[in-house]
This record gives C-alpha cells, structure tokens and sequence, in this order.
C-alpha cells in the first residue's frame, strides 16, 4: 500500500526532536510493516491519497479504564470487543487497559480473565492492539487515593507482587504506585526485574522518595498534578521531581479541567520530551450523560464539552477524553502539532518498550491516523489495513 498525504509527521527523531514533518510525503507499507518514508511526491501511482490534514502514527495510550459503556476490568470477551474494535475512531491504535484499585484477588482475576480473553478477541488488523495491562492501585496513598476506594489500599507486600505477578503471566505492563508506602522500594526493583513499568501516582511522596524510587527503576509518573504531592520551592514533591528528573517520564491527562492549560504549557516546556498524553477514559468515554461504573463503583458522567465524570461526593473519576482532542487541546495552549504528536504516539510507545509502534519510519508497524485539519480522526489502519474511516482513496 502506497499513501500519497498532504502532511505528514514522522514523530521519528531523538528524544528532543519532534521528527519530520513531509510536506508532501508519501510512505509505503507491506505485510504490516512499513517499508519506505519519504518527503515530496511518489513515482508510483499511490493507492491513498489525503489531499488534506495530516498523516501519522496511531495514537499509544497508556490509561484506558473502559470506553464505549466498557469497565475493562469485569468486561467479558464481548465488551473487550467492543472497546478494541471502536478505539480506532479516536485514532488510537494502541493502549494498556487499566484496572483501578480493587482488593489484591480481585485485581488478579482480572488479570487471569483478561489473558483468557485476548487469544479470541478479532485479528489485530481488525482492533486497536493491547499492550498490556496496567494496575493503577492497589498500593498507593490513602490520602492521594482520589476516586480510588480506601478500603481496598495496601502496602505492595512481597506476597502480593507476587501474586498479581503470577496472575499476569506476562499480561502486567505497567504498575502506578505510591514509594513512600512500607515495602515500596523492594517492590519496585522485583517488578523492574521482571520487565514491569514502575509509575509514581497516587501519591504523597516527597522529591527525595520520588528519587529513591527512579533509583530503583522507576521510569513515569501518572497523570502529573493528578492525586499526588504537589510542587512546593522548598519541598518538589511529586510534581517538582517529576519535572526536574530526566529518569521520569510524566503522563498527563490533557482535557483542560484535570489541568489548566497554562499549567500544562509550563509542564511542557519544563520537561521537554517527558511528557505524554494520557486520557485515563472511564466506561463514560464516548457515551451520553449518564451513570457508569469505575473500579465497580458508580461514577456519572453529567452534560458539558469534556467535563469529566465524578463519584457522588465530586471527586473526579477518570475522564471522557479522546486521544485526538487531547492532541488539539495541546497545540491550542501553544504547544507545536510535531511535539503534540509525539506526546500521543513515539513517547509513550517508548516508554513501554515498543520502538515499533508511535512513529512512521521504515521497520516499524503500519499503524496510521488520518487528522483533519481540525485535529479530528478521520481514518486509522493498524498493521496496514484500514479499521476506521470511509471513503478514503
């Protein structure tokens, strides 16, 4: 397949490079991979061509509680499709399902009932591909738990890593815990060992532990600002260290009421290349005003443009937020589309170790959104066959 595409944006490069923008470019793919990128006008009759917006990588988020009126966590194989199927819309093209904290057998049935279910779900050319899981919960701080359920919080024991571990069989990607918690440190190192990202949220940790725990293999921080100490000029905390340590990867959910965009903007251009988006969906995402449910328990999600929904004491609770809409709420705070794309593809992708996905170079996956020129997804292939988007040619 040959694309011919008005725009296109590589978000190849090195950590500081936004990558190429090809205007015109053309990029050709086979057999799922990409073969050829180039800028300027191809010699071969193309099979696509996009006469305007912009082509380029499919969109890796690494915080999808549930999408579509899907909690992923207690999902059947129907919902899993559901959710994998539709995600291409917001051209995401890659994600890591999130379970939110529930009690420690809980969160490891899950994890067996999710390796159980992604043999049977459709060909990956037909869906938005899982990464992995992420365990958000269960070891973070009582007092920076947000929409998390207290009762269920505790202190990442060796029993208890190993536990969710064993439940994983290679399925757990990404864990989100607090390292000031009794324990933390050990259980940093044993999941680093294991191939584990190690992610500080929900937490109450001071710069020095924040530090400790990048010491130990700690490589992000979750949703920056979000449920954890905040930036003091005496005391960084989570947010200051997040900010200043080049060890830390910081995930940011992006829809203007999480944080403000001049916070946002200020974040970016203090951590230039460790920052990306996240949109942290709950089963609300895409759905009507309503009630849903997140971590099994109720959230409503009320009526307003990206308002985010919230437990019955206000506390917010995941969000409502597509991927592309985080990319243009981005740029519109002054952030360039090449950084605010590689917010949302090369540097997430990175992050978890796939070098193959989140940018359009040759070698890597074929996996390819459309924006208008609005930022709005439009069409999306993955592993070079179309999933989303009519009448493109």
């Amino acid at each position: 397949m040959l694309i011919a595409a008005a725009r296109v944006i590589t978000a190849s490069g090195s950590a500081t490079s936004a990558g190429a923008v090809l205007a015109p470019g053309y990029v050709t793919c086979a057999e799922g991979r990409i073969l050829e990128v180039s800028g300027g006008v191809p010699s071969s009759r193309p099979d696509v061509v996009l006469r305007d917006g912009f082509l380029l990588p499919g969109f890796v988020d690494l915080q999808v509680n549930g999408y579509f009126g899907v909690e992923l966590a207690s999902a059947d194989a129907a919902g899993w499709s559901t959710v994998t199927s539709r995600l291409p819309a917001t051209g995401t093209t890659a994600f890591l399902p999130t379970f939110i904290t529930r009690p420690v057998d809980e969160l490891a049935d899950a994890l067996r009932r999710a390796a159980g279910i992604l043999p049977v779900l459709a060909p990956v050319h037909q869906r938005a591909r899982v990464l992995g899981v992420h365990l958000e919960g269960p070891f973070i701080s009582a007092e920076m738990r947000g929409a998390h359920n207290k009762d269920w919080i505790v202190s990442p024991g060796e029993e208890r890593v190993a536990t969710l571990l064993s439940a994983g069989s290679g399925l757990l990607r990404l864990v989100t815990m607090a390292p000031e918690l009794d324990g933390a440190m050990a259980a940093i190192k044993r999941l680093a060992a294991a191939g584990v990202v190690v992610s500080v949220g929900h937490s109450d940790a001071t710069a020095q532990q924040v530090a400790a725990a990048a010491m130990c293999g700690a490589t992000m921080v979750t949703h920056l600002f979000n449920a954890q100490r905040p930036m003091h000029h005496r005391e960084p905390g989570v947010v200051g260290q997040a900010l200043a340590d080049h060890r830390l990867t910081a995930s940011l959910i992006l829809d203007l009421h999480h944080v403000a965009g001049q916070v946002a903007a200020i974040a970016f251009g203090a951590a230039p290349g460790r920052l990306c988006l996240i949109t942290d969906a709950a089963a609300c995402a895409g759905m009507p005003p309503g009630k849903y449910l997140l971590g099994g328990e109720p959230i409503e999600l009320a009526e307003g443009d990206g308002t985010p929904p919230v437990r019955a004491d206000g506390t917010i609770a995941g969000s409502a937020l597509r991927l592309d809409s985080a990319v243009a709420n981005l740029v519109a705070i002054g952030v360039g589309l090449s950084d605010a794309v590689r917010a949302a593809t090369r540097i997430p992708a990175d992050l978890v170790g796939r070098h193959d996905l989140g940018r359009i170079a040759p070698g890597a996956a074929a996996d390819l959104t459309w924006l208008s020129d609005d930022l709005r997804t439009i069409a999306t292939w993955v592993g070079g066959r179309q999933v989303y988007g009519h009448g493109v040619s």
